[in-house]
């Protein structure tokens, strides 16, 4: 049986998810060694608890966590100082790529899969084990205040493209919505297949749950909060803004928190009351606020289907899971990398970008006015949405691997 090693980048959730569903179209026709560290490696751990053997604790560098997302200047302190607990970055990268060596070593892979993991891309290439490398990254447009970062850019690029492949999770052009995070070099872009959307499949046909009922035939905006802790809890400051403004009085809303707590879920009446879920049901509440701290699949699915817009930071998976199924987005970015999404979904007229909470009520009133014109957008991006990257990165994995037989 081959053997497959996959790297999973820890920062944010979309690393986790794309790998999680390439498992499960590859099945069990291989051995598969999962690679990451703190939320990430927690959940691979509980995820299959019966193959701890497999599951690898690499203490892979990111990024200083800020008040909103990554924190540009302490990371680059942490380049050669500590900074909140981390060692200088020059130490992390050594003893990283030591233990990923030593992994390499003992494990003897015959293919690996990098989301994200750049160093992975190397010690393979040294190797001469085939390498696949998984994003919607490259060298992405940098705005004037952030040019300082351009050098790290090259630096990062170059290391991606050491690759043997380089699989795009995302519509091939002229519907990539991370198209202005790419700008590939001719090198890397012989190496490059656009492989499609990691999308979960339509979840099976489940009983209709409070919160759905809950929502029927209501008119309402469904607000996303995504990524790791801080670019969570920004995100989540960034709404709250937004919902004191008294244009939002009486825009309805629901508020995914993407955190496994049932603690969070409740409903906020326009009595200003909160309720459980279940007693705004049954009280017929007339409510402006649904908070859910974890949405079943069958859930999100409905929600998504039924809401009139979304509100997102810009996080590229979750954008084209929106925009994929026919609704506007509203962009509040944390960082460049929304902000490039974001621009291009504005100028196919498939969202909006806002950067605080006056431009996010306009935004609003923007996309009700004229809904008809975004529906046109968004006709076309559906229609040419390829969701079936899972399904293509398996079948390219089968391929590679076919020819070492």
């Amino acid at each position: 049986m081959f053997k497959i090693g996959e790297f999973i980048y820890p920062w944010g959730g979309g690393h986790y998810s794309r790998m999680m569903r390439l498992n499960e179209e590859m099945g069990d026709a291989y051995e598969i060694h999962l690679s990451s560290k703190d939320h990430v490696y927690e959940k691979l751990l509980k995820k299959f608890p019966d193959q701890r053997e497999r599951i690898h604790e690499i203490l892979m560098p990111t990024p200083i966590d800020g008040r909103f997302g990554p924190s540009v200047s302490m990371s680059l302190m942490n380049l050669l100082l500590p900074v909140s607990k981390n060692p200088p970055l020059v130490r992390q990268i050594a003893e990283y790529l030591r233990e990923e060596s030593r992994l390499y070593n003992r494990e003897m892979f015959d293919l690996v899969i990098n989301d994200g993991d750049m160093g992975s891309n190397v010690l393979a290439k040294n190797r001469g084990i085939t390498s696949l490398f998984v994003t919607n990254q490259f060298r992405p447009k940098l705005y004037s205040t952030r040019a300082y970062l351009y050098p790290s850019l090259v630096f990062i690029s170059k290391q991606i493209a050491k690759a043997s492949r380089i699989l795009v999770a995302d519509s091939p052009p002229p519907y990539t919505v991370c198209e202005y995070n790419l700008n590939f070099t001719k090198e890397a872009e012989e190496k490059v297949t656009y492989v499609g959307y990691f999308a979960g499949k339509k979840p099976p046909d489940a009983a209709e749950s409070d919160l759905e009922r809950l929502i029927n035939n209501e008119d309402f905006g469904y607000w996303m909060r995504t990524g790791n802790k801080s670019t969570n809890d920004g995100t989540g400051s960034r709404y709250s803004d937004v919902f004191c403004r008294d244009e939002m009085k009486n825009e309805k809303r629901i508020i995914s928190h993407a955190r496994d707590d049932p603690g969070i879920d409740c409903v906020t009446g326009t009595d200003g009351k909160k309720y459980q879920i279940a007693e705004a049901l049954e009280k017929k509440t007339d409510w402006v606020q649904i908070d859910v701290g974890f949405l079943s699949e069958h859930e999100k699915d409905s929600v998504i289907r039924q809401c009139k817009y979304a509100v997102v930071n810009g996080s590229h998976t979750v954008m084209g899971e929106i925009m994929g199924k026919g609704k506007p987005v509203i962009g509040m970015p944390i960082y460049d990398e929304h902000t490039n999404n974001i621009r291009w979904a504005e100028e196919k007229s498939l969202g909006v970008l806002a950067a605080n909470a006056g431009q996010t009520v306009e935004a609003i009133s923007r996309i009700r006015a004229n809904y008809a014109r975004f529906e046109e957008g968004l006709a076309e991006f559906s229609g040419n949405f390829a969701a079936d990257g899972a399904e293509n990165t398996a079948r390219i994995v089968a391929e590679e691997l076919e020819e070492k037989r």
